[in-house]
């Protein structure tokens, strides 16, 4: 239909609702498929009229358009079925499960499964899942919430949700226009016309005497109705329409497009079948005359290509892109105060923000050395100077350029979308691939010799899903190269330099576009049958092309030989410029460099100033000169939220600029966890040549970094005897509050720290020996020393809206209707004698604890026993899951063997003997594939999971004069290569890929009692320990120096501080998102969870490090040093 027919539908849908067709209004949106009401559909989602519901979406998408879709449809019927199981009625249910639920199974059939169990429950809120479940309406709204995401994501629903502006009654308005230019065609208009019928053009009879007045305007009550008519009700004002974001769009640009032949080539890499409607076919092109090489399509091929383009993916599996901003805006939404400045040291040439923590930056430098900023806190958390990592493994013409010309610098970096890896470009050759663990932990991971000459852009892709790299060079090429340095794909066409590159998706279709030296715009889908489109973009010399965040707008910027700059926007549909931006004032000796945000606004930097645009507005919105100091042509990037905006400085350094929203992030912060980064769908990590690579590949022989992220020196309460430390770099609190003498926190009162009872909890005659927090961060749970498990959660409420673990809210003690308690069977067990242990699965379903008797596994839903194994003799002392597999479980015994059992066929599959005394502690390592256990004997073993082999065992150092009794436990740091080793005389940080201790920490002064648990913070840049005395000690993980100390007064009551029982922690948890709160347990059998103030936001600061040695030693009684006889200190 074209695009008048579309308008008059438009036209005439106003019409209708004015004149209140109700019924017709929302029949002809759903018959022309041009409009969807999203107004109507809440209502009909609200009044539970799901047939109409259904029918109505029927004129928009089908169940297996594509996900979202079948995300849609699925939820209305989960519904459907969950209110007909409220009102008890079993046969409507069934029903529901059998004609509109069935169809889902073919897709997840565990999920249909699970449904179907639903029936056999009283009450479907017995599902922990469902158990938050309210009545009907509340349900319903949270409902809606869930499908007007997904609509607003499903392609097919673009263009059709904002209905056009118009003024009331417009097609009357055009009407009588139509009738005022035929009145003005008659020969003998007469003065007061009647118009009797709109079916035929009107014209005036001739009169019987004089000619007529001349023509007149036709009033609009000539065709409207008396009464004046309101605007329209159900669709309101609208602003425009977002551009759309379809395959025909990228058909436009793609002439003679064919298969991406990309899932063939990366299935082969990674032995994953895809598909065959997974590969999108774009068939029979049609040339409009108007557009020699450009390609349209009619509607029908359009129906075809989206059935090819439907993915059978799992219901659940859906992400939601970036919706358009329509909310009002103003000159405040830009960041343009100037609140951060920061040294850089040598000419700043790339930044990027990290896609979800918002005020970490990289900066590459034209010394080749890049560096990772937390601009909130002005920390410089580590830097990476340039180094080859394997020249030999280089090519031999790198190699002489290299003796030839050392200056190589840092052409582009750039985070992957996940915020997992960096990969960082250079002006020679080589790209690096780095794997980011959160804070500090930088380490390298890949080098490719990718380009002849330079490096000159790099970005991450994911055809298929997979992660790649696409870099572009000197050498004219364009590379797809996979997660372990193997090229995929050479795209060869450019006959000059390749400048840069922007790869882009359009639903399924992933394709690159590309700039040249010369002009040149060229795109590629991912298969070698060459470019598809070649056009010349303004300026003919070096562009750079964007899309806005939420994928729906191109735009590119770029300057001419002669200095003039352009910022353009394309019209996708017709590879035509849709817009030019003006406001450039200076002839530029570069390029100018630009980039988007908040799909609203452009920058760009020029005459050193940093320039705003409007995106829909030709004229210059606004310029900052940044309070001085820019470069004639500053390199700028903001942060995902558009809040703060990075520019670069003539001095060799960037500033930070922010509006209101960028103040407010930038207090004081410390690097979030290394958790909280990561994306909600995650790929599982391959090895390739012992260092963690990207996702879903073989082991090949790559280029990897193949040393020890640490250095195994052994350093003792944090002096490092040879004058060396750890890769963490200075911070500008050391650079610039050198004068202050640093001091130790101490938090002795409650008001100096955020504190929370977990209620129904105390119980004197039962210690809270284990402790955990459930993964998801809601919930605690707690194994006392009598074998009773208790669990608490925390619920979303406003007072809380995250629904996460907080130590502002009480928690519910969490039992379910049954009464039930999760306890294990102690009969026959001495417990004052016992081990309990305790572990929980991956995704907080099941439990599996032991005190003294037989292991048990309990449903965390209902606290009903699964099953139970391994009855004592002899006892099971510790418990692990295996980390890629729930069904096997590693259980450390009182008689020191460890059994590596599976559930599924209740059977010990090896047993590993090494330890002389009980085992205490277990930790999986995936990186170095090894089990480490610890025992009583204070000592540790490494085992192979592989083989169940032993590959070394040995004993921990004991201080002079302690002796070697007591609980050892181990942890593995998030790098999965760190150790940290507990014992009550020690702290000790091992490099695990050799066993060499290169940290250890005695107790001493404040902190002398011995230690009786400790344990990483959730990102591991910190470790909470407690002692026997009641202090808590908060120290920093790579130093093991002491930040903060939390006496007893601050958390105990008067009456445990002044009882005769002492009352002090026996086990503390790291909370696995938050990295500043933990909870402990206590003797009393109470748990405490515990954070900082808001204010300060952190448990202390990190002492001052001069050459390894801490400034001020005797100032604070956590660095003082007791070394054994054979450590000397320099």
């Amino acid at each position: 239909m074209s695009s008048l027919s579309r308008e008059l539908v438009f036209l005439i849908l106003q019409f209708l609702e004015e004149e209140k067709f109700k019924e017709s209004v929302h029949k002809l949106e759903k018959e022309s498929g041009f409009f969807f009401n999203m107004k109507y559909f809440e209502e009909k989602v609200q009044a539970g009229e799901w047939e109409e519901v259904e029918k109505y979406l029927s004129g928009f998408t089908k169940v297996d358009d594509n996900r979202y879709s079948m995300k849609i449809f699925f939820e209305i019927r989960k519904q459907k079925y969950l209110e007909a199981l409220d009102r008890q009625d079993k046969a409507k249910a069934v029903e529901i499960l059998v004609n509109d639920l069935k169809v889902f199974s073919t897709f997840n059939e565990e999920l249909y499964k699970e449904i179907t169990q639903l029936l056999t429950l009283s009450n479907f809120r017995e599902n922990e899942q469902l158990s938050k479940y309210g009545d009907t309406k509340t349900a319903r709204s949270i409902m809606l919430i869930e499908l007007k995401k997904l609509i607003e994501a499903n392609p097919l629903f673009r263009e059709k949700l904002v209905f056009p502006t118009l003024k009331s009654s417009r097609l009357r308005t055009l009407i009588n226009q139509s009738l005022n230019w035929q009145h003005q065609l008659c020969k003998n208009p007469r003065p007061n016309p009647d118009i009797k019928t709109l079916f035929t053009d009107h014209t005036c009879s001739p009169p019987n005497g004089p000619l007529a007045p001349t023509p007149v305007n036709l009033p609009v009550t000539a065709v409207a109705k008396p009464a004046a008519y309101s605007s329209l009700g159900a669709h309101g004002p609208f602003p425009p329409t977002a551009a759309a974001a379809n395959a025909n769009a990228l058909a436009g640009w793609m002439a003679n497009a064919s298969a991406s032949s990309v899932q063939a080539s990366v299935v082969t890499a990674s032995s994953i079948p895809v598909p065959q409607n997974q590969v999108p076919i774009l068939k029979r092109p049609r040339t409009p005359p108007a557009a020699s090489g450009m390609v349209d399509y009619p509607s029908t091929d359009h129906e075809q290509l989206m059935k090819r383009l439907r993915s059978a993916q799992s219901v659940e599996e859906v992400t939601y892109p970036t919706t358009r901003q329509q909310a009002p805006w103003s000159l405040e939404d830009l960041p343009r105060a100037v609140v951060v400045t920061l040294h850089q040291g040598y000419t700043v040439t790339s930044m990027d923000f990290h896609p979800s923590h918002h005020t970490l930056l990289l900066v590459g430098s034209s010394n080749g050395e890049i560096t990772l900023w937390e601009v909130a806190s002005r920390e410089r958390l580590v830097s990476k100077p340039f180094k080859i990592w394997e020249i030999a493994s280089c090519s031999l013409g790198f190699q002489a350029s290299v003796t030839k010309d050392t200056q190589i610098s840092v052409s582009r970096v750039t985070w992957s979308p996940d915020g997992n890896f960096v990969g960082v470009a250079f002006t020679k050759h080589l790209i690096h691939l780095y794997a980011y663990h959160g804070s500090n932990d930088l380490r390298q991971n890949l080098e490719i010799d990718a380009h002849i000459g330079a490096v000159n852009d790099l970005a991450f892709a994911h055809p298929n899903k997979q992660l790649c790299l696409v870099s572009c060079g000197d050498d004219k090429l364009i590379k797809v190269w996979d997660s372990a340095g193997r090229r995929l794909f050479v795209f060869e066409g450019h006959e000059a330099p390749v400048y840069s590159i922007c790869p882009h998706h359009k639903e399924n279709i992933q394709f690159i576009f590309s700039t040249a030296c010369d002009g040149k715009i060229k795109a590629w889908l991912y298969d070698n049958m060459g470019s598809r489109v070649d056009y010349d973009a303004p300026g003919h010399w070096c562009t750079t092309m964007l899309y806005s965040a939420d994928g729906s707008r191109l735009f590119s910027c770029g300057t001419s030989k002669d200095g003039d700059s352009f910022l353009v926007e394309w019209n996708e549909s017709e590879g035509a410029i849709k817009r030019s931006y003006i406001g450039f004032r200076k002839k530029s000796a570069g390029v100018v460099q630009f980039d988007t945000t908040q799909n609203h606004f452009l920058a760009a930097g020029e005459d050193s100033q940093i320039k705003f645009w409007d995106m829909d507005n030709n004229n210059i919105l606004a310029s900052t000169e940044a309070d001085g100091g820019l470069p004639s042509l500053p390199r700028l990037r903001f942060n995902k939220e558009g809040n703060l905006l990075a520019v670069t400085t003539a001095d060799n350094g960037f500033k930070i600029l922010a509006n209101a929203a960028g103040l407010r992030s930038l207090r004081p912060i410390e690097p979030p966890s290394f958790e909280a980064l990561r994306s909600p769908i995650e790929s599982a990590a391959a090895k390739v040549s012992g260092s963690p690579a990207i996702t879903n590949v073989n082991p090949v022989n790559c280029k990897v970094e193949r040393s020890s992220p640490v250095r195994p020196s052994p350093i003792i309460n944090g002096v490092d005897p040879n004058g060396r430390s750890m890769e963490k770099p200075r911070t500008m609190e050391d650079v610039t509050d050198r004068t202050k003498p640093w001091q130790l926190s101490e938090i002795v009162d409650a008001v100096q720290c955020r504190l929370v009872t977990l209620p129904e909890g105390t119980d004197s005659s039962s210690k809270v020996v284990r402790l955990l927090y459930t993964n998801s961060g809601i919930g605690v749970l707690a194994l006392g020393s009598n074998g009773v498990q208790k669990l608490w959660k925390w619920t979303r409420n406003e007072q809380n809206p995250s629904g996460k673990a907080t130590a502002n809210v009480v928690p519910q003690h969490w039992q379910p209707n049954s009464g039930l308690l999760m306890a294990n069977d102690v009969s026959g067990v001495n417990l004052e004698e016992s081990v309990p242990c305790i572990a929980l699965s991956k995704n907080d379903s099941y439990v599996m604890s032991a005190c003294g008797g037989k292991v048990s596994l309990f449903n965390m839903m209902t606290f009903k026993v699964m099953t139970t194994f391994m009855a004592a003799p002899p006892a099971s002392t510790f418990l692990a899951f295996h980390p890629q597999d729930n069904n096997i479980i590693a259980i450390g015994m009182e008689d020191s063997t460890i059994h590596i059992y599976n559930v599924r066929v209740d059977e010990v599959k090896s047993k590993l003997k090494g330890h002389q005394k009980r085992i205490t502690g277990l930790a999986f390592s995936t990186n170095l594939n090894i089990l480490v256990s610890s025992g009583a004997d204070a000592q540790l073993c490494v085992w192979s999971i592989d083989t169940w082999e032993k590959r070394k065992s040995f004993t921990i150092q004991i201080p002079a004069g302690k002796a070697t009794v007591g609980d050892t436990r181990v942890q593995f740091h998030s790098d999965q290569t760190r150790l940290l080793v507990v014992h009550e005389t020690q702290l000790a940080i091992y490099d695990a890929s050799k066993m060499d201790r290169i940290r250890q920490w005695v107790p001493q002064d404040a902190l002398s009692a011995p230690i009786s648990y400790a344990a990483y913070s959730c990102n591991s840049q910190l470790v909470y320990a407690t002692f026997s005395d009641g202090n808590i000690g908060v120290f920093d993980a790579d130093s093991l120096r002491l930040r903060c100390r939390i006496a007893p007064s601050a958390y105990l009551s008067q009456a445990a501080l002044n009882g005769s029982q002492s009352v002090h922690p026996l086990v503390v948890a790291a909370n696995p998102l938050d990295r500043n709160q933990f909870a402990v347990g206590l003797t009393d059998g109470s748990v405490k969870v515990i954070e900082p103030t808001e204010s300060e936001g952190k448990w202390g600061s990190s002492p001052p490090m001069d050459n390894g040695i801490p400034n001020g030693r005797t100032a604070s009684s956590s660095i003082a040093s007791n070394h054994t006889p054979d450590q000397t200190q320099r």
